[in-house]
């Protein structure tokens, strides 16, 4: 025991010097509040019909003919950012992950548990009508965003096309279709107890989604490419998607066949690529992550790397590790990249709160070559993670709206910092939407829980609503956070 207890405590010490741990600045009570703010904010970024219980609301109805002129009903879902569209990509992965933050963080949300369960179901009431809406597609984008990026106005005075575009056998897009049933299948877990009908529902067209991905191979960015490059590009192709796909549906449905695909096709489809980032683009660690649960609780053997691969992932994050190869900031945020880094911060901060869970449950450490991380560990590096956005970073500026005595006030965001059409009903064009993109006064309308791109690599964050790198919202920076704050809200997780 000694030779891996000294290097545990050398690489524990390592993170704390080089990362600038501070004692916990946040209670359990601060976590619920963020954990209801992070959920909140779904609600201003829905589109369709609201409901009679809208709390954002100065939001109004909005895209209600979306489909029908081509006689398909694809009306609701999410816009994805601060922008009027609908990307059918990120809007999966943000419905999986917001499902998986339910299914593994779930018992400590509290009251908050039936409006996670609201956010996610309507994103699958979308994905549902997007997979079944015509045969042999699915329908995976409504706008066009050449369009929509050349306006600034509210969702509510749309008037650029919303063109909707699929999927099919001969356009194939299994990078999409996998992650829709990803979505659909992590989704079914969290309405089985609740809505088994819903559940059963969800979990039926997960399989077929994830049987047209599969059997119809091709990047939707070669499909689709005008529409969706360079918004949502699918930059790691579509095998990760496919093993993420199967791995939702295996959990979900107990199903043989699906074990034994991912037996059969693992290696094919990257089980043997070590990839050091999770995002709406590519799924591996995430995978991997997933698939170590199987290995760690029912020691299925050819699941043991999935464990070796994660153990990886984590040791990639973790100062004075043989695979360390992170970057943080000065004030030790994790840092990826200088457009919505903040995507990577809540993503990791999932994984590795996920991870420290399945270890702790199994009596199980990761391995970075000599040297054992606890459980533990993974919290505290996850802690500082949520901390930073929360407010515990050099600026003194917490990166979640609303939440804290100081917060962005310009975002990059255009419902919000439009007038709101209850208090302005009068129609705004999308060229005169700019002169409020312009002004220097804060948004007239607070999106509460809205998680901004976030700082630069030395620390430094610019409130301007013209730098959407930093100061943009997005669902798929929010989701895996709904998860951790919930995970750091129970006392018990804190002590």
């Amino acid at each position: 025991m000694a030779t891996a207890f000294y290097p545990q405590i050398l690489i524990l010490c390592l993170i704390l010097t080089s990362l600038g741990f501070s004692s916990m600045a946040f209670t359990p009570q601060d976590y619920a509040d963020a954990l209801e703010k992070s959920i909140l904010f779904f609600e201003g970024q829905r589109s369709g019909n609201l409901p009679s219980n809208q709390r954002i609301t100065w939001r109004g109805n909005s895209a209600l003919s979306d489909g029908t002129p081509y006689h398909v009903d694809l009306v609701g879902g999410y816009y994805d950012a601060g922008d009027n569209m609908k990307f059918g990509f990120p809007m999966a992965f943000t419905t999986t992950l917001l499902s998986w933050s339910v299914i593994e963080f779930g018992s400590s949300m509290g009251n908050q548990l039936d409006n996670a369960r609201a956010a996610i179901k309507w994103g699958t009431d979308y994905l549902l009508k997007a997979a079944t809406a015509t045969p042999g597609t699915l329908y995976v984008q409504v706008g066009d965003p050449n369009q929509d990026h050349r306006c600034w106005e509210r969702p509510e005075d749309m008037d650029t096309p919303r063109n909707p575009y699929m999927v099919s056998k001969q356009n194939p897009g299994s990078d999409v279709a996998a992650e829709t049933a990803a979505a659909l299948a992590a989704a079914s877990i969290v309405f089985k107890d609740s809505d088994p009908s819903y559940s059963a529902k969800l979990l039926h067209t997960a399989m077929k989604v994830f049987d047209f991905a599969d059997r119809y191979r091709g990047s939707y960015s070669d499909s689709l490419n005008s529409v969706v490059c360079p918004f949502y590009c699918s930059y790691s192709g579509y095998h990760d998607e496919l093993l993420w796909g199967a791995s939702w549906i295996h959990r979900a449905s107990g199903n043989a066949s699906y074990l034994t695909y991912i037996q059969s096709n693992g290696q094919t489809l990257g089980a043997d690529e070590d990839d050091y980032s999770f995002s709406w683009d590519d799924k591996r660690a995430g995978t991997k992550i997933l698939l170590s649960k199987d290995f760690l609780e029912k020691r299925i053997e050819e699941f043991q790397l999935y464990k070796a691969h994660s153990d990886r992932y984590i040791c990639s994050l973790i100062p004075g590790t043989y695979t360390f190869q992170a970057q943080y900031t000065p004030g030790g945020l994790l840092y990826k990249a200088s457009e919505s880094n903040l995507q990577y911060v809540t993503s990791t901060s999932f994984l590795l709160l996920t991870y420290a869970t399945y270890l702790s449950s199994n009596g199980e450490v990761a391995s970075c070559g000599s040297s054992t991380i606890t459980a533990e560990n993974l919290i505290s590096l996850a802690r500082k993670q949520v901390d930073y956005i929360l407010g515990e970073n050099p600026a003194e500026i917490s990166y979640m709206v609303g939440f804290g005595e100081r917060y962005p006030l310009h975002i990059h965001h255009r419902g919000s910092s439009l007038p709101s059409v209850h208090n302005h009903p009068d129609h705004i064009t999308c060229s005169n939407g700019f002169q409020y993109l312009n002004v220097r006064s804060p948004n007239p309308n607070i999106l509460v829980g809205a998680i901004v791109g976030g700082p630069d690599n030395t620390d430094n964050f610019s409130d301007d609503r013209n730098n959407y790198q930093q100061s943009e919202p997005a669902t798929y920076i929010n989701a895996p956070f709904v998860g951790a704050v919930a995970f750091f809200s129970s006392e018990t997780t804190t002590k």
